[in-house]
């Protein structure tokens, strides 16, 4: 005789800021829940700043949700440092909230070490 067949299995996904949940459906209509972990939930602030050279950037600022607009321009006064544009006016003005969304792998691991994730977009080399 051979082996018995594997059990069917389906899998359901449910996500969200709060982290994923996947549960698993054989044939016995039994649910296993795996926990995929907790989503870090960011706040997204655009920002478009005029280079010392009068060309414009576009970058964004992505933060843990619960950090005030203060901090946010403060890091996007460390960034302009790192690439050589201390100085330039960064303000409410040329740094808005935008939205919020789930951070990625790497913004994550970027707020975890400095605070703050830097996503260039435009004029940032």
């Amino acid at each position: 005789m051979g082996q018995a067949p594997a059990p069917v299995l389906k899998i359901y996904r449910k996500s969200g800021f709060a982290g994923s949940v996947e549960r698993r459906r054989t044939n016995l209509k039994k649910f296993k829940i795996i926990k995929r972990g907790v989503f870090m939930k960011a706040s997204v602030y655009d920002t478009y700043v005029v280079k010392k050279n009068g060309e414009k950037m576009h970058f964004d600022i992505i933060v843990p949700e619960d950090q005030s607009h203060e901090k946010v321009i403060q890091y996007g006064h460390e960034y302009l440092k790192k690439v050589g544009q201390e100085g330039q006016p960064l303000t409410t003005k040329e740094c808005r909230f935008c939205h919020m969304e789930e951070a990625s792998e790497d913004a994550e691991k970027a707020i975890k070490k400095d605070g703050y994730y830097i996503y260039e977009m435009e004029g940032c080399n």
